[in-house]
């Protein structure tokens, strides 16, 4: 069970990578590339190519560098919400009281 929740989330970290890499080059050759009518770039759709694509790969890092930063805090604020919005089930349950020794 837990192999396969490990596969799952590693389908699930190489679809995003996929959807992101796809939505980077979608917008780098909208962007970039005006001419269809020749097999190769040119010069300046390499040069415009690259530095778009090396823009969003910067500017993703950044995010994901504020992303693992600031985790922390957010789960922590979860936690306590929860807490806040349900102490009744952050509590252990209620032992019952210990029977007293019987009368000798």
């Amino acid at each position: 069970k837990m192999e396969q929740q490990q596969q799952q989330q590693q389908l699930r970290g190489l679809r995003d990578f996929l959807l992101a890499y796809n939505q980077m080059t979608e917008l780098c050759f909208q962007r970039c590339v005006s001419n269809l009518n020749y097999r190769a770039l040119t010069g300046e759709e390499e040069s415009c190519l690259d530095g778009c694509a090396g823009k969003l790969v910067r500017s993703n890092h950044r995010l994901m560098a504020a992303y693992v930063r600031l985790m922390p805090s957010l789960v922590q604020r979860r936690i306590s919400d929860y807490e806040a919005a349900a102490p009744e089930a952050a509590l252990p349950p209620a032992e019952p009281p210990a029977a007293l020794p019987a009368p000798a």
